[in-house]
């Protein structure tokens, strides 16, 4: 059994949500009592996230958005995103957790380490936030593990919408390999497979868009094939996942068909793919209440072997 470790802390759920808004902290709390209600919570390593320094996020994110996050207080950075009093707190323990997790896994006190935060980051770009992310946490998990001696990162994103701030920020970075796949045409717009990195990232981006209506074929053979033959050239030190359980057939937000099945079957092929590296899973949508908790709880499962 691999040696697979819980980061999570109350913190989250202090960014609270105005009521309707669908990346509520009912979230976390629908996952957590799913793990202890299936015995899982006592088989795992549990461990809290520290907080993201100063220096961490501006290795991501502009000084001038942070500012922004940090002075806001409440209200909308866009259309969808809310702060509220608590938000920027959470949002730093949320990309803390994605360091502690690496440094988890480079001391050897777990190889694989699942981050249940929120808020979510991976559309958060260098300036601004979006899509209810505020700042990019598997993005600032990734400039850590370099920052560490970590020389090749791959990050690997089935969320149903596609990363764009996580492209943005490795765009031209050849250290760091983004691989995603998601629902196309779709919110945020981006994420074509022509959009394949540029200057020395050009090669290092890769997309796999899918049609609404695309089920566990599709995702399943991308993981099995696509994502297999990527890592296999990239070599990865370590691989990030940004853990995004929307792609489920059952969630409101998209119109993907993956079922319980596909979705440990995505995960099962990381794992495989990843072979001795560590691995990091953080936690992005999945709207769906019981589907996300029982997602997690089976990603988990499949963690630890």
């Amino acid at each position: 059994m691999k040696k697979t470790a819980l980061i999570y802390d109350d913190v989250f759920l202090g960014h609270r949500m105005p009521e309707s808004h669908p990346e509520t902290s009912d979230r976390l709390r629908a996952c957590i009592g799913e793990i202890r209600s299936s015995g899982l919570w006592e088989k795992i390593g549990h461990a809290r996230p520290e907080r993201a320094a100063e220096e961490d996020v501006a290795a991501v994110h502009t000084r001038e958005y942070m500012k922004t996050v940090s002075s806001l207080g409440s209200g909308y950075l866009d259309p969808d995103t809310y702060v509220s009093e608590q938000t920027h707190e959470a949002a730093l323990y949320a990309a803390g957790a994605v360091k502690t997790a690496v440094t988890m896994v480079d001391e050897g006190r777990a190889e694989r380490v699942f981050c249940a935060v929120r808020p979510p980051g991976h559309h958060a770009e260098r300036d601004r936030g979006m899509g209810f992310c505020i700042f990019n946490n598997v993005a600032i998990g990734a400039r850590y593990a370099r920052k560490i001696g970590y020389h090749r990162v791959m990050i690997a994103d089935f969320d149903v919408h596609h990363g764009n701030g996580t492209q943005e920020i490795f765009y031209e970075d050849d250290s760091v390999f983004y691989f995603s796949t998601h629902q196309f045409p779709h919110y945020p717009g981006t994420g074509r497979a022509s959009e394949k990195g540029a200057g020395a990232g050009e090669g290092f981006t890769m997309n796999i868009p899918l049609p609404a209506g695309a089920g566990d074929t599709e995702l399943v053979g991308a993981y099995e094939e696509s994502f297999r033959d990527a890592a296999a050239r990239f070599e990865p030190d370590i691989v990030l996942v940004s853990a995004g359980y929307d792609l489920h057939r059952d969630d409101p937000l998209a119109g993907l068909e993956v079922t319980d099945s596909g979705v440990e079957k995505v995960v099962s092929s990381i794992v495989e793919a990843a072979g001795g590296s560590p691995l990091v899973f953080a936690l992005e949508g999945g709207y769906n209440l019981e589907v996300l908790a029982r997602s997690v709880r089976r990603t988990i499962e499949v963690l630890m072997g």
